[in-house]
């Protein structure tokens, strides 16, 4: 992978962080970047101050066990990395990360899907990160499989209307080129849009054209369709082994519905809506598919985000 440099790795070293923390190492090892791992818990309890840095130690010892093990199953030497283990407890923890982003300059937070039985969707830590995160965000689930098996799936919309979500499209397809490559090296292109004709005019209307003029549109439509794809495709530079998946569906639909057929491990999406207002984010298409995703998560978002949180 590239442009990864100073990750942030959330953990609440109180279940099996192994999934989350193989994904973050391994990310650092490719990028050779910096890793701190931060411990959010509850603030301790008014009259239970003495028990404080029992609480403290205890999840130390446990992240660290946990360290040990990724590291063995990287073949990482202790010192192969720049880390550091912190500790924050308080409330709002989500608001807490997203400030340390902000104040320390970390270009990516890593974290496990929130809940051990959360295999499908994402709970309200994970989305608030997602709304209002400034930096890319990896929501792992554990993958299974042997690191060069990994399947990467990268969804695209070539509509670029705005020049920061051509941008935005641009960078989650070389984001994705990246990380494939470290992986099974073949990346997975998704892409696939509504299309009124074919569904709604053509089954609720009664219309003078033909069957096959309606076809006829609807061709011209997905051709004009994909050769934007191809054209957003060519301006990323990509290179590699890609397989295009391009279909007339509704995204929310189609996207979930590929990803568990393919057997993708890890999706890179982009989460921001077209608004043009800095801070509104996730319209209903992203959150219905993220609601629906079993997989890993990269989501980026456009380079002039301004998140709703303060540092």
């Amino acid at each position: 992978m590239q442009n990864f440099h100073n990750i942030l790795y959330v953990s609440h070293a109180t279940g099996d962080e192994t999934a989350g923390l193989l994904q973050a190492l391994a990310a650092a090892r490719n990028n050779g970047a910096a890793v701190k791992v931060l411990i959010v818990c509850p603030a301790i309890p008014d009259g239970f101050e003495e028990f404080s840095q029992v609480c403290m130690d205890a999840l130390a010892a446990r992240l660290d066990e946990a360290l040990d093990k990724v590291r063995a199953k990287l073949a990482l030497e202790k010192d192969a990395l720049a880390l550091e283990v912190e500790t924050d407890c308080g409330s709002r923890p989500a608001e807490r990360v997203i400030r340390r982003v902000l104040a320390e300059g970390y270009d990516l937070v890593v974290k496990n899907v929130e809940g051990a039985a959360q295999r499908l969707g994402f709970k309200a830590m994970d989305m608030e990160l997602l709304r209002k995160c400034p930096c890319p965000v990896w929501l792992c689930r554990p993958i299974d499989k042997p690191h060069r098996e990994i399947r990467v799936a990268v969804a695209v919309d070539p509509e670029c209307r705005e020049a920061s979500v051509y941008e935005l499209a641009i960078g989650l397809l070389r984001c994705a080129r990246s990380l494939a490559d470290t992986c099974s090296g073949e990346l997975h292109i998704i892409s696939c849009w509504d299309y009124d004709v074919d569904e709604y005019l053509r089954h609720n209307f009664p219309l003078s054209a033909s069957d096959e003029e309606l076809n006829r549109a609807v061709e011209a439509a997905r051709a004009t369709h994909r050769a934007k794809l191809d054209a957003l495709i060519d301006a990323s530079g990509i290179g590699g082994t890609l397989a295009v998946h391009h279909e007339i569906a509704r995204p929310d639909r189609y996207i979930p519905m590929l990803i568990d057929e393919q057997r993708f491990d890890i999706l890179v999406m982009g989460t921001v809506g077209r608004t043009g207002i800095p801070g509104f984010i996730m319209g209903n298409t992203a959150e219905n598919i993220l609601q629906k995703v079993r997989c890993s998560l990269l989501a980026m978002k456009p380079s002039n985000f301004v998140s709703p949180v303060k540092a």
